[in-house]
């Protein structure tokens, strides 16, 4: 990752909306450790400059506080979080995750208090971590399902049964394929809940699926399609051992397509 291209000004973003929270790192996940100040604070100071979402966790907690960094301090450590109106944090500590360009970024920071700028109860004055885990979106290995299956995401959407085929698959999340009709307002952030993803008679993992991206394409037998990019969040231990049994399941079968 990049971080000391020169800054542009680009139009800082609105406030973050619940859809743009960004789920954490899952401790399966292979990452890195960035511990340079010089490079977290390059890398806090871009996310200020675009206004891009910082999603904050408190421990034992899934849903995310919502902010924006407003302001990094061009000498010292210091930066300043903006959270949205209304929002809080708790005292103890707060994991705080975030997205530049292609890799995801999470940090941890504790204090007894959170206090605000005098005035400005949104606005909370912070230290730089000692350390940023960085994880490359594109990192995780991902692998076609093997030609002559018929893998398969069983889900019910609009109140309405659905099958979807599985395409790929990876540690971080997973492929699918469904018709334009089907994919009616399954925008970026949608959650898909209670996911039976059917990989042959015995094996059927339930997963909750966060759509990352879509896009559009021509099958020569079905038409117009529509394949999803998902990532699988809120993962258990054993679903973890699932997914990782059904990768090697995929290495060692062929891939050709």
């Amino acid at each position: 990752m990049m971080l000391n291209e020169p800054l542009a000004v680009p139009i800082r973003k609105g406030p973050p909306r619940p859809q743009d929270a960004i789920t954490p790192i899952p401790a399966s996940a292979s990452f890195h450790e960035m511990a340079s100040e010089d490079e977290i604070g390059d890398t806090l100071t871009l996310l200020a400059s675009h206004g891009d979402a910082i999603s904050m966790y408190v421990s034992g907690s899934r849903e995310a506080v919502l902010g924006r960094i407003l302001s990094v301090d061009p000498e010292q450590p210091h930066f300043v979080m903006e959270l949205n109106e209304g929002a809080s944090l708790p005292p103890g500590k707060i994991t705080f995750v975030a997205v530049l360009r292609t890799a995801k970024l999470q940090f941890r920071l504790s204090k007894p208090d959170w206090d605000s700028l005098p005035g400005q109860p949104q606005l909370i004055p912070m230290t730089f971590p000692e350390t940023c885990s960085v994880l490359d979106r594109r990192s995780s290995e991902r692998v076609e399902t093997p030609l002559g299956t018929s893998f398969t995401a069983a889900l019910e959407l609009h109140g309405i049964e659905q099958e979807w085929s599985i395409y790929d698959f990876s540690l971080g999340g997973v492929g699918l394929h469904c018709s334009k009709s089907q994919a009616k307002g399954l925008l970026k952030g949608r959650k898909l809940v209670d996911v039976q993803l059917v990989l042959d008679e015995e094996t059927v993992i339930v997963a909750e699926l966060e759509i990352r991206y879509t896009r559009a394409f021509r099958s020569f037998l079905a038409g117009e399609q529509i394949h999803l990019g998902c990532m699988f969040v809120n993962m258990t231990p054993e679903t973890e051992s699932q997914i990782k049994s059904v990768m090697d399941l995929f290495n060692n079968a062929p891939r050709q397509r």
